[in-house]
């Protein structure tokens, strides 16, 4: 078992990320990928700047993956998250399991996404033409996290 964990602020290739991803293991037969943008709701959203304590980010990352690991049968995982600012249309995350069943493949992934979205400890600002304020948390996002 594979896992790789990164914390960056510069951006990832997706496509060259998804190529490497489980090279070579022909004993995968699942393969799944998700990408997170930033995306501009309002329509009035300038930037997101994502902070994070970096030590204790790769800790629970890594944590949250070994996690996923005891759970589901998987072969390769790969989480990446960003941190710094971007603007609207830009990768946040990227999260890839790879596993013999796509079942194990396909829940691990959503565990990972939705651990992210509620648990990972970053912190989103967002700036725009309205102001600047921080991003809350939202209720859907812990009910999504809680089915795990």
């Amino acid at each position: 078992m594979a896992i790789r964990v990164v914390v960056q602020e510069e951006p990832f290739d997706f496509g060259a990320e998804a190529e490497c991803f489980a090279a070579g293991r022909s004993d995968m037969g699942a393969v799944v990928t998700f990408t997170g943008v930033v995306r501009d709701v309002s329509g009035t959203l300038e930037t997101m700047e994502i902070e994070h304590y970096p030590g204790m980010t790769q800790k629970a990352l890594e944590k949250i993956a070994a996690e996923a690991e005891a759970r589901w049968q998987l072969g390769e995982v790969l989480v990446i998250h960003r941190h710094g600012r971007m603007g609207p249309g830009e990768r946040i995350m990227m999260v890839a399991t790879a596993s013999p069943h796509r079942g194990h493949a396909f829940e691990a992934a959503e565990y990972l996404m939705d651990y992210l979205k509620s648990r990972a400890p970053f912190w989103k600002k967002e700036s725009g033409t309205g102001g600047t304020s921080w991003v809350a948390a939202k209720d859907e996002d812990e009910d999504a996290l809680s089915r795990w």
